[in-house]
């Protein structure tokens, strides 16, 4: 009886062991479910994820509207202007040609950095709109008509071909009464010339097998309208000046419309955007825009607008360090700033209006995707 009793013992401590540490377990999980768990944070509004899509981005602000009239020259910035399918209204409308060569080719500030001191400016309103053209620093100075008529142009100008990135197309040059300024100023004979009514088709992505669709516009590179982003612009400047270089104003890279944005570099993303009337009350309505391709950067930015003075590594030098982010095409060697799109119809735009992100990418490729297939 007592063996069986002795044998029975550790049975019985094994039992009670178990019983005791069950109750410990019972005790401390209770203690720590009661607990308030963090709140999580809602997420940010984003789109069908399971198509690999960015976020949309927070709405942003336009803060700045830019035209510059003749291609390579000085810009001007308005507060209140209309955008076309074809651009900001009187953006790139004219541009210089080299009248000693046969095919009467475009000049650009890509080969002579003293374009940029060519000013412009407008007076007046309405189809009485004048164009002002001087030469910086000096009392050289043209006036022509903004909205020149069919009239006025017979009378003025002749219509002839000239070329522009090895293509063709129609425009109405000026005679010397214009001309003998900017002939004086660039040392050979040159030619101010106004787009033509033949159709000059937007290109790389915006041409019709990648974009879909044929669109016109003036004498810009390749697309209607560039838009920067200026939350973009500080990161640049913040690298430059860690490496002890100026910061550079918006300026240098010759957008259309600059927004406030939001993260640096999130335009990279863009699809579609909305620009809509900061005043509910006006008559502007609402225009979407479609982002067809980020813009891939030649040296134009290394100059400064002020000066003429072309430096020879910035920013393009800093800009290749992080930039490179387009594989397609001519930006798989070129940094991108900026992002190419074309306006779906018109509307009055102004400073403070609100530009809104309606669908995302991750899929841009310079000269190369499809914009169905972005």
């Amino acid at each position: 009886m007592e063996e069986q009793e002795h044998k029975l013992f550790p049975v019985s401590g094994v039992l009670l062991a178990v019983t005791v540490l069950t109750i410990v377990f019972y005790l401390i999980y209770s203690s720590v479910t009661e607990q308030k768990l963090p709140e999580i944070p809602p997420k940010k509004r984003t789109q069908d994820t399971t198509k690999g899509t960015p976020p949309i981005p927070t709405p942003s602000e336009i803060v700045s509207l830019r035209i510059y009239p003749i291609k390579s020259c000085r810009g001007i910035q308005l507060q209140r202007t209309t955008l076309k399918p074809t651009g900001l209204d009187l953006d790139r409308n004219w541009m210089f040609i080299d009248v000693g060569k046969a095919n009467k080719e475009f000049l650009t500030i890509r080969n002579d950095s003293k374009m940029t001191l060519i000013d412009t400016a407008l007076s007046g309103s309405g189809a009485d709109t004048q164009l002002h053209i001087s030469i910086h620093g000096t009392d050289d100075h043209v006036t022509i008509p903004a909205y020149p008529t069919s009239s006025w142009l017979t009378a003025n100008t002749k219509l002839t071909q000239v070329e522009i990135w090895s293509a063709n197309t129609d425009a109405y040059e000026y005679g010397p009464s214009i001309n003998s300024v900017f002939s004086k100023y660039f040392g050979k004979d040159v030619a101010l010339v106004y787009k033509g009514p033949e159709p000059r088709n937007i290109a790389t992505n915006g041409s019709p097998d990648l974009y879909g669709r044929k669109q016109n516009h003036h004498f810009a590179d390749v697309m209607s309208l560039q838009v920067a982003s200026e939350a973009s612009l500080e990161d640049l400047n913040r690298r430059l000046k860690e490496d002890g270089q100026d910061e550079l104003t918006v300026e240098r890279f010759r957008p259309n419309i600059v927004v406030k944005g939001g993260e640096p570099w999130e335009e990279d993303t863009w699809k579609r955007i909305r620009v809509s009337p900061k005043n509910v009350l006006e008559k502007a309505t609402s225009l979407d825009l479609d982002v067809v391709a980020r813009c891939a950067r030649c040296q134009v930015p290394n100059v400064d607008p002020d000066t003429a003075y072309k430096h020879p590594k910035e920013p393009w030098d800093t800009l290749m360090r992080f930039r490179r982010v387009d594989s397609g095409g001519v930006a798989k060697w070129k940094p991108c700033f900026g992002m190419l799109c074309v306006p779906q119809g018109e509307s009055v735009v102004e400073v403070g209006d609100k530009l809104e992100v309606l669908e995302t990418t991750s899929k841009h490729m310079y000269n190369t995707a499809r914009f169905a297939d972005l």
